[in-house]
C-alpha cells in the first residue's frame, strides 16, 4: 500500500486503473476521505466492509462525476432533488433517491434506495472521471477509517487507521487537510419533500430556500439506513461532552473568545465556526494522542453548521 503526496495526472490515471482492477483507493474529498471501490463489483465492495469492519447492512455513498451521471443510478427522482443537485453539486450533499437496475444489495444494506454525491475536490472528480473512462461508473466510499471510529481529514490518519488491513495493491492519495472536515449533509428524497436525515455544512435553512418547500429535520437513529445515523458514531477514545465546564487535565476546544480555565489543556482555538468543523476530527485525534480522559466542546449556539457539529459531539460521546 502506497501514500501518493504529489497526485499527478499519471497517478489519477495509475488509480483509476487499481480501482477498474478491483482494488482499494483512499481519496480525499472537501468533507472527509474517503476509501473507494468500484460501486458495481461486489467483491470490491466487500473489502470495503472488511477493511472498515463494517456490518454489511449498512448502506454505502456512491459518488459520481456529475450530475450527468445520476439517471445510471437513481429513478423516479423528484422534481425538488434535481434542483438540488443543480445547486449543491459538486458539494457536501447526499441524496438518499430510489436505486436503479445497476445498484446492487451489496451497496446499499439490501435496501430499495441509495445515496449518491458529486464531491467538491478536484482529485476526487478527476478520478471519478478516469475511472468512468476505463469503462468504471460510481465509486462506492465511506469515510476511510475503521466502522465507528473518528472519520479523517488528511491522509495520515487515514494510515493510521486503515494501513495494517490494506494490502500491497491498494492507494491513498493524499491532498493535506480536507477544507470542511465533516461529512456531507445527508436528504432523504425518496418523498414528496426533503427529509434531512445527517447535518452537515448545507443546512436546513440553506435547501429550504432552494427548493421553495417545508424541510424536515430526522436525525433520529434506525428511522432510515444511511451512514452516521447510529446513536454512537464518530467516537476516539477520549470521552466527549458537550457545553461542560472544562476541569483541570482535561482537554477543551471552543471559539478563540472563550478563556481557558486553570489547569485545562486546550486543543484548539478556533476563530469561526467554519474552522471549528473543520477541525472537529484533529482534535479528537490529539485528543486521544495525549491519552486525555475527557474532552470538553463548547458550542456557541445550534444554529446551522453548529447543528452539524453538535451531532457528530454527541454521538461521538455518547455510550455503546
Amino acid at each position: 500500500m502506497e501514500i501518493i503526496t504529489n497526485v499527478t495526472e499519471g497517478v489519477i490515471k495509475k488509480a483509476a486503473k487499481a480501482l477498474k482492477d478491483g482494488h482499494l483507493v483512499a481519496f480525499p474529498t472537501e468533507t472527509v476521505y474517503g476509501l473507494g471501490a468500484d460501486a458495481t463489483n461486489e467483491k470490491a465492495v466487500s473489502k470495503v466492509y472488511s477493511v472498515k469492519g463494517r456490518p454489511t447492512d449498512h448502506p454505502l455513498i456512491v459518488h459520481i462525476s456529475s450530475i450527468n451521471e445520476l439517471d445510471n443510478w437513481a429513478i423516479e427522482i423528484p422534481d425538488y432533488a434535481i434542483k438540488l443537485a443543480k445547486k449543491f453539486w459538486p458539494g457536501p450533499m447526499t441524496l438518499i433517491l430510489k436505486r436503479s437496475e445497476i445498484v446492487q444489495d451489496f451497496v446499499t444494506g439490501g435496501q430499495d434506495n441509495v445515496g449518491i454525491r458529486v464531491p467538491a475536490h478536484s482529485i476526487a472528480l478527476g478520478l471519478l472521471s478516469e475511472f468512468e473512462r476505463l469503462g468504471g461508473s460510481g465509486i462506492a466510499a465511506p469515510s476511510a477509517n475503521r466502522f465507528g471510529a473518528v472519520s479523517p481529514t488528511n491522509a495520515q490518519a487515514v494510515d493510521t487507521e486503515l494501513r495494517e488491513f490494506l494490502n500491497s495493491k491498494d492507494m491513498i492519495l493524499n491532498d493535506g487537510q480536507s477544507k470542511l472536515g465533516i461529512e456531507s449533509t445527508i436528504i432523504n428524497c425518496t418523498g414528496n419533500k426533503p427529509l434531512i436525515i445527517r447535518p452537515g455544512t448545507i443546512t436546513q435553512e440553506i435547501i429550504q430556500a432552494t427548493v421553495k418547500l417545508n424541510v424536515s429535520n430526522h436525525f433520529d437513529f434506525g428511522f432510515i439506513k444511511a451512514p452516521g445515523l447510529l446513536k454512537k458514531h464518530y467516537s476516539p477514545k477520549v470521552k466527549v461532552e458537550l457545553n461542560c465546564v472544562a476541569k483541570p487535565g482535561e482537554g477543551l476546544m471552543a471559539l478563540s473568545d472563550i478563556p481557558t480555565p486553570s489547569g485545562v489543556i486546550r486543543l484548539a482555538t478556533p476563530k469561526s465556526i467554519d474552522e471549528f468543523a473543520k477541525l472537529l476530527y484533529v482534535i479528537f485525534r490529539k485528543a486521544d494522542s495525549l491519552n486525555l480522559k475527557k474532552l470538553i466542546v463548547i458550542l456557541p449556539d445550534e444554529k446551522g453548521i453548529c447543528l452539524a457539529i453538535k451531532d457528530r459531539v454527541t454521538k461521538a460521546g455518547a455510550e455503546s
